[in-house]
């Protein structure tokens, strides 16, 4: 029934995460709510772990794609879980800093890094800053010359692979903001310019294909080039490539027809090809660095609304409106991304009424989902929209200037904000 194994629909007929109740939740902490189960968090945390340390014989590093959702309660969580994090800007960066997380597993993403950003992660010591192209990697030569640094490196490749996912989130063809292509020779030259250099160390090649991928032959193919790749710039340059980043984008289950690979598979056939591939080239075994971000916290979260009007307009359609929408979960007008709802309250009843959830919002394109089935709708229901864990808060906003919703962990069966509600004082703070 569920798309996650973290709900559950307990005596009074009322959705639970985690063992906790969604409405008593609701009630609590108000609505606009977003949810999220720490344990299961946890528990993708200590799979991926485990399937990296098996089928990499202990080389290998999972990184949490903290843009799914960052703020410092999961910082602590995935550092206390063993693993390192990406971040992709300075604002993630100076999170992770507050949250006092080691440094050294730190890496630092972005196709536009600032000269200020690039400064802050130097002088905090991050572990490997993913050099996007040629201009930042000048700057960050001379920055790392300016604090008397030698900073590690890997270079964000495009293999040209064209993962099944929608156009926006594609990123590893060679039409794409990110990195520097394959198959031009780019990535090669890129490589001879660093070694010319002296404040910057070549460790790695990173890549990434895409996100919400269901398939395995992406992954492989993109192991297999970027081996090969390592491979060949120890032939052309000379130089030991060590680390090999293969990214992330491993799908979750957003409605019942997703069917997502078990993670652990992903880990196991790529270690297959790398293994493999490395062997037939001569080169040793690279250390692997991968990035869950949406598979890690995605399925464990939800969000919850209140339900307000219900407008029927006979043979067109029935708008349910709620007292969030776009402002807190914008994936649907960006990517006319599918979500699963229900109403909390009522869990079990038979959804039985199509209908479009509308948001509260001053723009006509601010919906949730179009032709939703669900139970007989209220006003004052307590409408849950599942798998929100990832992308929703991080990429929320104030438009219309409204406070951003509050976030709830909740672990053995009790309750805690790590994120405060944002007032109307948080909303005008900035204002001269």
């Amino acid at each position: 029934m569920f798309v996650s194994e973290s709900l559950d629909v307990n005596t009074k007929n009322h959705l639970q995460i985690g063992g906790v109740d969604a409405v008593e939740l609701a009630e609590q902490y108000g609505t606009p709510l977003y949810v999220m189960d720490e344990d299961l968090i946890r528990k993708n945390c200590r799979i991926y772990k485990d399937a990296v340390d098996k089928y990499y014989d202990g080389n290998g590093l999972i990184l949490y794609a903290s843009k799914a959702f960052s703020c410092m309660h999961i910082y602590r969580v995935v550092m206390q879980e063993g693993l390192g994090i990406d971040v992709v800007s300075g604002g993630e960066l100076y999170t992770a800093i507050k949250a006092k997380f080691p440094m050294d597993k730190v890496y630092f993403h972005g196709n536009n890094k600032t000269n200020d950003e690039i400064e802050l992660a130097i002088k905090n010591g991050v572990g490997r800053i993913v050099v996007d192209n040629v201009f930042e990697l000048g700057r960050v030569d001379a920055i790392s010359a300016k604090h008397n640094k030698v900073t590690k490196i890997l270079f964000r490749i495009k293999p040209g692979i064209d993962a099944h996912t929608h156009d926006f989130i594609q990123t590893g063809q060679i039409d794409s903001k990110f990195g520097v292509a394959l198959e031009t020779g780019e990535a090669m030259d890129i490589v001879m310019q660093a070694s010319k250099l002296k404040n910057v160390e070549v460790v790695g090649a990173h890549c990434h294909i895409g996100s919400q991928i269901f398939e395995l032959e992406p992954f492989k193919l993109a192991a297999k080039l970027m081996t090969r790749f390592m491979a060949d710039v120890k032939d052309k340059l000379g130089i030991t490539m060590s680390e090999l980043n293969l990214g992330g984008g491993f799908g979750i289950k957003y409605v019942n027809s997703d069917a997502p690979v078990p993670y652990d598979e992903y880990i196991k056939s790529v270690s297959e090809v790398v293994k493999n591939t490395a062997k037939e080239r001569g080169i040793d075994m690279p250390k692997i660095i991968m990035e869950p971000g949406r598979s890690l916290v995605g399925s464990a979260g939800i969000t919850l609304y209140t339900v307000g009007s219900v407008k029927n307009i006979p043979n067109v359609r029935t708008y349910v409106s709620v007292d969030g929408g776009m402002c807190d979960n914008p994936r649907y007008i960006l990517y006319g991304a599918e979500y699963s709802a229900l109403i909390a309250n009522r869990a079990n009843d038979k959804p039985d009424m199509a209908v479009t959830i509308a948001g509260k919002c001053c723009e006509s394109g601010d919906l949730l989902a179009k032709d939703a089935m669900l139970a007989d709708v209220k006003t004052g229901d307590i409408l849950a929209v599942l798998a929100t864990g990832a992308y929703n808060y991080s990429m929320s906003s104030n438009y219309n200037r409204i406070p951003r919703p509050p976030v709830v962990m909740v672990s053995d069966g009790k309750s805690k904000i790590v994120v405060k509600r944002e007032t109307y004082d948080d909303i005008i703070r900035n204002d001269v």
